[in-house]
């Protein structure tokens, strides 16, 4: 149970997301974690997306005594793109929603990163040709218009 703890907390370290990780965009902030969950899901909805999902284990863990620092997952997508998608590559649509990463980092500032929509599509490519790439390409401007609203 202790290692399952530790790989927890490890997993929701903020201190991983300061790896350079290929096709992730990063962006910190000095804004509180409850501040950057808010503003970000304000941002998805601002920008034309919908938030699908929310997942996280700070609170299920407080719950269990255990702390660890904020860290929630959120996945954004729309049914329009969901469509489009499809029309390119069944296979791709497991993909869906894209995820929004809000962790809190030590000092009690939160960031946001994601993996890019051209990156988390790049597998299906072959199948979904251009029209999966174009998708992609506004998924990209989209969700760094939403990262962009939501840290400043």
């Amino acid at each position: 149970m202790r290692a399952i703890c530790a790989a927890i907390y490890l997993l929701a370290s903020p201190a991983l997301a300061d790896q350079a990780l290929p096709g992730w965009a990063v962006h910190d902030t000095g804004k509180s974690y409850d501040a950057l969950v808010a503003d970000t899901k304000a941002a998805v909805k601002e920008h034309g997306l919908i938030v699908v999902t929310q997942a996280g284990p700070t609170k299920a863990a407080a719950a269990r005594g255990i702390t660890i620092p904020g860290n929630r997952v959120i996945g954004v997508f729309n049914n329009d793109y969901a469509v489009r998608v499809l029309e390119t590559s069944t296979a791709a649509m497991i993909e869906a929603p894209i995820r929004l990463y809000v962790t809190e980092n030590d000092d009690g500032t939160a960031r946001l990163s994601y993996k890019t929509p051209s990156f988390v599509f790049e597998p299906y490519a072959d199948q979904g040709g251009q029209a999966l790439s174009d998708i992609a390409a506004e998924l990209d401007q989209k969700f760094q218009s939403i990262a962009e609203t939501a840290v400043k």
